[in-house]
């Protein structure tokens, strides 16, 4: 049987806010995350993790409600030389670098709202029929980790990381090796029957071979757009041929790339339909609301003949292959980072005896160690104390306030909570910060006791046009390292990974409005809603290959990220010239006396890098100071 958890979001709307700004009492949901909590191994619960219930609802009560939290007349924590508010890389990498720069001897808390750390560096862990499992609920990978700023570079490498390693870990021919290509699933919801068929613009060519018109012929699309759809797969034409080039990048970054296709490549909806939504787990919304200019840099159809050539004052692109991957994702980076601050928690001392080390979360918080992170703690108030030599940190942990001080603070957490828990942020500041809105994210993590349709079908990775829930979901990546091995058989138990975006094309909303939509129907929605459209979908794109999910789905964990990816700018509905080194993100990061900000929001980049190079930001403001 699936393991679940049943919350209903009415239980939270019928009083739990309440509850909690009184400060004195357990609520429903706190105690039910106290008790799953007490004596559990967070990475191996299941059910609505991610922002699971216990996490969110301080934070709610004190941003939406505007309820505040009574500050302990007296002091009732420690004095630390570095309070961080928020345990995920970007806090972690603050406190690593704090000692490093300070000393062994420095005094840090970090506190998290979860009962994890990390962040959005996830870790998962199933144990299907005697086989451990491990995934990643989050961050995914180390992208791109040669155009690092020398610091994250450095901090990489103090944390024994060595991405090079990563080239004998990842097999980079494990799908070609066994014919495993990309498909696509139309859904019987949005098409009228189920059709799994071969994906011809995500590498099916490439990856397993094939025939582009017998698998367009598969596509239950009228035959004028199957016709329409082979043209611009086929045809090299620039579809702007009167423009310059000057004139082409311009119109190209005020279009949509949906609306080039239709407008100067003629393509029908059906088509424009089936490229739309590829694009969501990367930028959080679809090609209707993505620059065709986008679209030329990402290589999409009908952009390669536009005779552009290479963009200028661009960053830099990809040029090393996607395999700087943990098991766990960046869950790998982050343990890795406690690892440092605290050796004793998790046992070993290379990158590879990581991943199979499990961590005694007991260690994390001891009252003789110099590094503690307190989980279960919600930063409320946090403001410099009346003499300005400190600043004074109240968190809510267990329903009740607590107070530590802080010869620095830095803000590591949710950027847009920064302005309701530190009321000295300056007016101007406040409007920097709420510029920005988080891309809301879904990971899903579905432990499945084999994955023989995946052989039988010869995919390895779904995508699915017009939606219902999952627009992708694909078996993990193939890494095997330290004793861990990736799956080598079809009759052996395996993780797929799911990705939801909540997005709502089509109706002229911008990224950022699509973003505080999605926001609100994540936090409504209840695992029972997920689980049941999971089923649905892979049921409905898997059954030609002998699929049931009743019978080979052991165990789902929701990863729900409601505040997810840094927001990063889109030169379609954002002001021109807004980038990572020229927007609000800049001036709402302004350093207030002892109080800093590191997150990756505060760099407009949703990376890793992003996050250290925040951190190390802040810790370098902070060391200015005496």
């Amino acid at each position: 049987m699936r393991q679940r958890i049943k919350i209903n979001r009415r239980d939270f709307m019928n009083g739990v806010a309440l509850s909690l700004a009184a400060g004195t009492s357990l609520s429903p949901l706190e105690l039910f995350a106290k008790m799953q909590a007490a004596g559990s191994y967070p990475p191996a619960l299941t059910g609505m993790r991610g922002s699971h219930p216990g996490s969110f609802e301080v934070a709610h009560a004190v941003a939406w409600a505007g309820n505040e939290f009574p500050v302990p007349k007296n002091q009732t924590d420690d004095t630390y030389d570095l309070v961080v508010v928020g345990a995920g890389i970007s806090g972690l990498a603050a406190a690593c670098l704090y000692r490093q720069r300070t000393g062994p001897d420095a005094r840090i808390l970090l506190l998290d709202n979860h009962d994890d750390f990390g962040g959005h560096a996830k870790r998962n862990e199933f144990d299907v029929d005697g086989r451990k499992l491990i995934c990643y609920g989050g961050s995914q990978s180390i992208d791109t980790p040669g155009h690092y700023s020398t610091v994250a570079t450095q901090l990489l490498n103090d944390i024994g990381i060595v991405t090079n390693r990563f080239f004998d870990y990842y097999d980079q021919e494990y799908f070609s090796k066994r014919k495993l290509g990309r498909g696509l699933y139309f859904s019987k919801q949005q098409y009228g029957k189920d059709i799994t068929a071969p994906d011809v613009i995500r590498g099916f060519g490439a990856e397993a071979g094939g025939n582009i018109e017998e698998s367009v012929s598969r596509y239950p699309i009228a035959e004028a757009s199957k016709a329409a759809f082979l043209h611009l797969l086929g045809e090299e034409k620039d579809y702007l041929p009167d423009l310059s080039r000057e004139e082409k990048i311009a119109l190209l970054r005020r279009i949509s790339y949906t609306n080039f296709l239709q407008r100067h490549a003629g393509m029908p909806k059906e088509v424009t339909d089936i490229l739309r939504d590829g694009i969501r787990g990367f930028w959080g919304v679809g090609w209707d609301s993505l620059s065709a200019l986008e679209g030329y840099r990402l290589g999409m159809p009908a952009t390669a003949q536009l005779g552009i050539g290479e963009l200028t004052n661009e960053p830099p692109g990809r040029d090393e292959p996607y395999i700087f991957h943990f098991p766990d994702g960046n869950a790998g980076v982050a343990r890795s980072m406690v690892r440092q601050l605290l050796p004793e928690a998790l046992p070993g001392s290379s990158m590879e005896d990581l991943v199979l080390s499990q961590l005694d979360y007991d260690l994390l918080d001891r009252p003789a160690s110099k590094i503690r992170i307190r989980l279960n703690s919600t930063g409320v108030d946090v403001r410099h104390s009346g003499d300005g030599k400190f600043t004074d940190v109240t968190y809510v942990q267990g329903g009740k306030t607590f107070r530590a001080r802080g010869k620095h603070t830095i803000l590591a957490c949710y950027n847009c909570i920064i302005p309701h828990i530190c009321s000295e942020v300056p007016e101007k500041q406040k409007e920097a910060i709420a510029f920005a809105s988080k891309v809301p994210l879904v990971y899903i993590s579905i432990a499945v006791r084999n994955w023989q349709a995946f052989a039988e079908l010869r995919y390895h990775n779904i995508s699915i046009p017009k939606p219902d829930l999952m627009h992708s979901f694909a078996m993990d990546f193939p890494v095997s390292m330290g004793g861990y091995n990736y799956t080598q058989s079809p009759d052996q138990p395996t993780v797929i990974h799911g990705t939801f975006v909540p997005a709502y094309p089509d109706e002229g909303l911008s990224s950022r409005e699509q973003h505080t939509r999605g926001r609100r129907e994540l936090y409504e929605m209840s695992f029972d809603d997920f689980e049941r459209r999971i089923l649905g979908q892979m049921n409905g794109a898997l059954a030609p290959g002998g699929f049931d999910a009743d019978r080979d789905i052991a165990a789902i964990t929701v990863n729900r990220w409601p505040h997810g990816y840094a927001y990063e700018y889109n030169e379609f509905s954002d002001p021109p010239g807004m980038n990572r080194d020229n927007g609000p993100h800049i001036a709402g990061r302004a350093q207030i006396g002892r109080i800093s900000i590191a997150n990756s929001d505060a760099q407009a980049y949703a990376y890793v890098n992003g996050a250290i190079d925040a951190a190390e930001r802040a810790v370098t403001e902070q060391l200015t100071i005496r």
